[in-house]
């Protein structure tokens, strides 16, 4: 995977995907739910891959809420499994292609040995400028946002760019720009609220296992094809960022 963009990531586009329909799958292939979290893996591997030749500098994917600590404690076990086996696995890959991997969300909830591989992920990647994957992991936005609500009392001049600091906990990050869906839900979930003010939104019927470069061109097509005016009467630009725009 070697981009032809040569532009650093946080000038690219941000998309976030909510990668939903992994159970469905499986069920309707007469599989077991576990089957089809391992085809979302897959599918991770190919959107990654894609992404930054379409234009895409950050991506962050929706791998577990705060509330899916609610399901079957077996599938939760191995939802744990999984994520343990892709921060060991893949971590070569995303070095030589210049992905820097970060994960968001709660860690002090994760089993044993997982923070401490993911850190050594972030370390391992951390100077990757072609794509910037962000994992959300143990992740609520209003959590986020009640907490960087909760850092603010000590900011003397609180502004929104402050503020989304305080949120991503990364300085400068672009907002989101799309918002992809699958399986054909039409809901956020308490997916990147604040950083997804002003995101275009995009809902696919296709399920998350069988979601590929085409379809991540199919949304970005979509996206491209409106026009974003952040409040104001004339177009902006996409390479503008929503600071900028507002």
């Amino acid at each position: 995977m070697q981009s032809n963009l040569s532009s650093k990531p946080q000038s690219k586009l941000h998309v976030g995907i909510i990668m939903d329909g992994n159970g469905r799958w499986a069920t309707r292939r007469q599989l077991s739910r576990l089957r089809g979290h391992e085809a979302g893996v897959e599918a991770i591997r190919r959107v990654v891959e894609a992404a930054p030749d379409q234009g895409v500098g950050t991506l962050t994917l929706y791998a577990f809420s705060s509330d899916n600590w609610r399901r079957p404690k077996a599938e939760v076990t191995a939802l744990m499994a999984l994520l343990r086996f892709y921060l060991a696995s893949e971590v070569e890959s995303l070095v030589r292609n210049g992905v820097r991997l970060t994960v968001i969300g709660r860690r002090d909830r994760l089993p044993n040995g997982i923070a401490d591989a993911i850190g050594r992920a972030e370390a391992a990647t951390a100077k990757g400028d072609v794509l910037h994957l962000r994992i959300a992991v143990d992740y609520s936005a209003r959590d986020a946002i009640l907490k960087a609500a909760a850092n603010a009392a000590s900011e003397g001049d609180l502004t929104r760019e402050k503020f989304s600091d305080l949120i991503t906990g990364e300085p400068g990050l672009r907002d989101v720009d799309l918002v992809i869906r699958t399986s054909g839900e039409k809901r956020l979930s308490d997916f990147l609220l604040w950083e997804s003010a002003y995101a275009e939104l995009h809902f696919t019927d296709r399920m998350w296992p069988d979601f590929g470069g085409e379809d991540l061109a199919e949304a970005l097509a979509s996206f491209h094809g409106r026009e974003r005016r952040f409040g104001g009467l004339q177009p902006v630009s996409p390479e503008l960022t929503p600071e900028v725009a507002l």
